[in-house]
């Protein structure tokens, strides 16, 4: 929930008069979440967003996502480096596991998007492990680069424009049914952040240039709800806002900018989560100084996932607990079954002062089934590897 904004052009006060230079009354828009009592902002465009000229079923889909029930209980690591490239940032997207809440894919695109799409029913979280760009929005541009958190409510009507000229990007993409938010107890009664929060406003990057198109033509929007995809069709440009304001809004929060929580002992997960939203958390491993009690033990204990799943995407940097990571990397640690630190890195760990991991650690509260994609990425030997 992002502090109060706005761009643009807008009137002094609401639901009231707003007449172009030609006289002509902007189409104002109410958007708002929770019926009407959560938070929206409001926004004016040129010509009425209601203007469709065709709505069709959508001539590209999303694969269905096939399950993989290998009929046994335990850890995976799936080394997504060998997942291809290909596609554009949303029908690009290769689910790997997913429930009722969320869906956790990888995105490579090599194609920018010849449409604009908007999610009916999900928050969307691309985290940007490689790569750079510019996210379109009725909203305004949101330039984005490595490490970003690009945060997009439901309905959002955007377009990803990348840089594939100097590399692949790369994106851990989260699907939400419901609202991705930061933890209420980082905020106070009034919604600011509270100074002992990992972060706060100075960190989040909010559209700051609103380029308002008045172009006419043939415009396609793809809109999903639920598992169905439909195209609707427009005589004018979707990004034609003049104006804004309000709390509801894309944003980014980069992961160089989350201030870890470090103590005399081992800190559990719940100091580095960043994001929550509906039955599932997300948080982040940043490099970070280690405990400091001289007989701690840096590395984290053994542990059972009574209640959660727990997924890592490996960003950067080096581990400590685990062996045979590589860069990108995703490793499951279901519930039912312990894990912790491989042979040898507990000794190891020992005296060391600092680490300069970084991952994306997405732990969920109900359980995760995984794709067939998964099955075609994943190390079978990894349940053995704590020999």
């Amino acid at each position: 929930m992002p502090a109060y904004h706005r761009l643009g052009e807008i009137p002094p006060k609401r639901h009231t008069q707003f007449r172009k230079p030609d006289g002509s009354l902007y189409a104002e828009e109410v958007f708002g979440t929770e019926g009407f009592s959560g938070n929206y902002s409001i926004l004016y465009h040129a010509h009425p967003p209601t203007r469709v000229t065709k709505v069709e079923r959508c001539s590209c889909v999303p694969g269905p996502r096939e399950c993989w029930n290998e009929g046994v209980q335990r850890h995976h690591h799936l080394k997504t480096t060998a997942l291809e490239p290909g596609g554009d940032a949303v029908f690009g997207c290769q689910p790997l596991m997913f429930n009722k809440d969320v869906i956790l894919s990888i995105a490579k695109p090599t194609s920018d998007m010849n449409y604009f799409y908007r999610d009916g029913d999900s928050d969307l979280v691309y985290f940007v492990h490689d790569g750079h760009g510019v996210l379109e929005t009725t909203f305004g541009l949101l330039p984005y680069h490595e490490g970003d958190y690009i945060v997009i409510p439901r309905g959002t009507t955007f377009c990803f424009t990348h840089d594939t000229a100097s590399t692949t990007n790369t994106f851990l993409v989260i699907e939400a049914r419901g609202a991705i938010e930061p933890p209420r107890r980082y905020l106070n009664s009034q919604g600011q952040f509270l100074e002992h929060s990992p972060y706060c406003e100075r960190d989040i990057r909010r559209p700051q240039e609103l380029v308002t198109h008045t172009e006419t033509g043939e415009f396609e929007v793809r809109v999903k709800v639920g598992s169905m995809v439909t195209s609707y069709w427009y005589d004018t440009h979707p990004c034609d806002v003049v104006g804004w304001d309000g709390c509801e809004y894309p944003w980014i929060f980069n992961i160089a900018d989350f201030e870890p929580i470090t103590g005399r002992v081992h800190q559990p997960p719940p100091v580095h989560q960043t994001f929550q939203g509906p039955n599932f958390v997300v948080c982040s491993f940043c490099p970070r100084k280690l405990d400091y009690h001289p007989l701690s033990i840096p590395v984290p204990y053994n542990h059972s996932n009574i209640d959660s799943d727990e997924m890592i995407y490996y960003v950067n940097g080096n581990f400590g607990s685990r062996r045979g990571i590589e860069r990108a990397s995703i490793t499951l640690h279901p519930r039912g079954i312990p894990h912790g630190p491989q042979p040898g890195a507990v000794e190891k760990s020992l005296g060391v002062e600092r680490t300069e991991e970084l991952a994306v650690m997405v732990d969920t509260f109900y359980p995760l089934e995984l794709t067939t994609i998964a099955r075609s990425v994943d190390d079978s030997a990894y349940p053995l590897s704590w020999l």
